[in-house]
């Protein structure tokens, strides 16, 4: 076992003479990480929605009173809860009030599909659920196969102060349809002012290695899974998130676009941010036009993306007169960042005032997040920098525990605080994961191929699985597959991903339809809305392309290595 950490040659690396390699972590909460920060600074910012502002003092008291509306409905101790939200305050009182009680928040994307979120669902056990008006109608389009208690309903514009709140219902809001007068909801401000008349016991003594959040991944093999995560995991990497980052300040900001249920969003933008007594910018949704207006008009100390969001970046004519120099930390993850794109970065946060080069980062689900970095101060071509405090990296010969030389291919393989406490419902999937090696340690599987060099750097190749990877989201094709062969007209269908210059790569369905249905716009279109009603919005087929035969391997496996082939020499053409 090597711990990467104490081979650095800190001649070269002056900024981690003084960085410990061992932190001493506390045995306690989420909430109580973050309530740390509320005692030492309770009138610092904790974040900024939409130009509304919380300190961390009104924070806690916001978290408590969610917390107690929760034991007044009857979530308790060791429940899951279901949050379908996007980056807003109810999110994050849900996400730290649930932990306030013991219970355990499932976090799920806002643009699922009915039948993911069936599976969400039942999958966690989860007994209530909140999402926002919006998103209403897929919840009771499945709410009769599932057993969920309670349904709380918000709006964006709860936590919205009175001229901003009528300013979205003038303009957003009106776009949403009005929900039915006996639909069986709670709504949200109904559902806090249950906290304000709740009077029993409500918070739970809660341990590190507590389980506390729930996060869903393909995970190493490509099936979706729940991830279980512990207090630990997150207030582990929140602090080697601050040690490793070296340049997070008290008061500054992060500019928190990243979505509150990936790991990088939650993990690195939300509970490092909060854990260091910085501010959250809290983003629901935006686009080219408005990411540059909250540069401009935030001038945020940190931003955090995955490589689309910084491609789009370049290509903003918005940014034009647009200073960074406000910039103390630039963090890409969720995806490679290809030598080409971090040379074009690194030239624009200069050419716009900025002093820092992006630092790019690696980490899976299964470990919340990051848990490895490049230095501030130090850059190997190619790298994904060097591991985390306290964490451990290994490089083995694939499907096996053998550790290979330096600078030898192989599986990554990792060990540290932050590694998950394992996957939801599946003990199989969870020990062909985290396995025991030779020298007594639990190491993660990563699925993913790298190498290590001498001085503990880390290289990423390649999943060692098949995987998509659009807008920094994983694609596993044999899912999108399984939905396309249940439509009617489907005989078989092979999903690849295409290079794009936007999302890194797309999704292209090539498809061979039984007989009697007809290859046109027609069946094309069909095939397309089934998808629709059970696929993410962003793991959709941009291109349905229909065969009479799909290529074979010699055993009669579908050769999807063929078709990639044939794909990248059209865009070469």
């Amino acid at each position: 076992m090597r711990k990467l950490n104490t081979k650095i040659k800190t001649p070269w690396l002056p900024s981690y003479k003084n960085l410990p390699f061992n932190l001493e972590y506390p045995d306690i909460s989420m909430f109580d990480m973050v309530e740390r920060s509320a005692k030492k600074n309770p009138d610092l910012h904790a974040y900024d929605f939409l130009g509304v502002k919380c300190t961390y003092k009104d924070f806690v008291k916001k978290v408590h009173l969610c917390a107690k509306a929760l034991r007044s409905i009857g979530i308790k101790e060791g429940d899951r809860v279901t949050v379908c939200l996007p980056n807003c305050p109810q999110a994050l009182f849900m996400f730290y009030g649930l932990n306030l009680i013991g219970a355990l928040g499932n976090m799920i994307h806002p643009l699922s599909s009915e039948g993911e979120i069936e599976f969400f669902l039942k999958d966690s056990n989860s007994k209530a659920a909140i999402t926002l008006d919006q998103f209403y109608g897929k919840f009771t389009a499945i709410r009769s196969r599932v057993n969920l208690e309670h349904l709380i309903i918000s709006s964006i514009k709860d936590e919205l102060n009175i001229p901003l709140a009528i300013g979205y219902q003038l303009t957003q809001g009106r776009k949403i349809k009005p929900l039915p007068k006996d639909a069986d909801i709670i709504w949200y401000k109904d559902f806090m002012n249950k906290g304000r008349t709740y009077k029993g016991d409500y918070s739970v003594e809660r341990k590190g290695n507590d389980p506390a959040v729930i996060l869903y991944s393909g995970g190493t093999t490509g099936t979706t899974k729940g991830i279980l995560l512990s207090n630990l995991n997150f207030n582990a990497l929140a602090m080697q998130t601050m040690t490793a980052g070296d340049c997070i300040v008290e008061g500054h900001a992060m500019l928190s676009i990243m979505p509150v249920f990936h790991g990088f969003g939650l993990g690195v933008c939300i509970h490092t941010i909060l854990c260091a007594s910085c501010k959250c910018i809290l983003v629901p949704r935006f686009n080219a036009a408005s990411y540059a207006k909250l540069l401009k008009k935030k001038q945020p100390n940190y931003i955090a993306g995955v490589p689309t969001l910084f491609e789009a970046l370049l290509r903003n004519p918005y940014m034009d007169k647009v200073k960074l120099n406000c910039l103390e930390g630039v963090f890409s993850g969720g995806d490679s960042l290809s030598i080409e794109l971090k040379r074009k970065l690194d030239k624009f946060l200069k050419d716009h005032g900025a002093t820092v080069q992006v630092r790019e980062g690696y980490g899976t689900t299964e470990c919340v997040t990051a848990s490895c970095l490049t230095p501030k101060d130090f850059y190997k071509e190619g790298s994904i920098g060097i591991p985390y405090p306290d964490t451990y990296y290994k490089i083995v010969k694939v499907g096996t525990t053998e550790e290979v030389a330096y600078n030898q291919e192989g599986e990554i393989c990792l060990c540290g605080p932050s590694v998950m406490l394992g996957y939801c419902n599946n003990e199989k999937e969870t020990a062909d994961t985290l396995k025991k090696h030779p020298d007594g340690y639990t190491w993660l599987h990563t699925g993913d191929l790298g190498k290590m060099d001498e001085d503990g750097f880390i290289y990423f190749s390649q999943r060692i699985k098949r995987m998509i990877i659009t807008s920094g989201y994983n694609v596993y094709p044999s899912q999108v597959e399984n939905i396309i062969d249940a439509h009617e007209a489907v005989s078989m269908s092979c999903v690849i991903g295409v290079k794009d210059p936007y999302k890194v790569q797309k999704v292209k369905a090539f498809v061979v339809l039984k007989a009697g249905f007809e290859p046109n716009d027609q069946t094309r279109q069909s095939i397309l809305e089934h998808c629709k009603k059970n696929i993410s919005k962003y793991a959709m087929p941009y291109e349905i392309e229909f065969r009479k035969d799909l290529p074979k391997t010699l055993v009669g496996k579908v050769a999807y290595r063929e078709l990639e082939k044939e794909e990248q020499e059209k865009q070469g053409a």
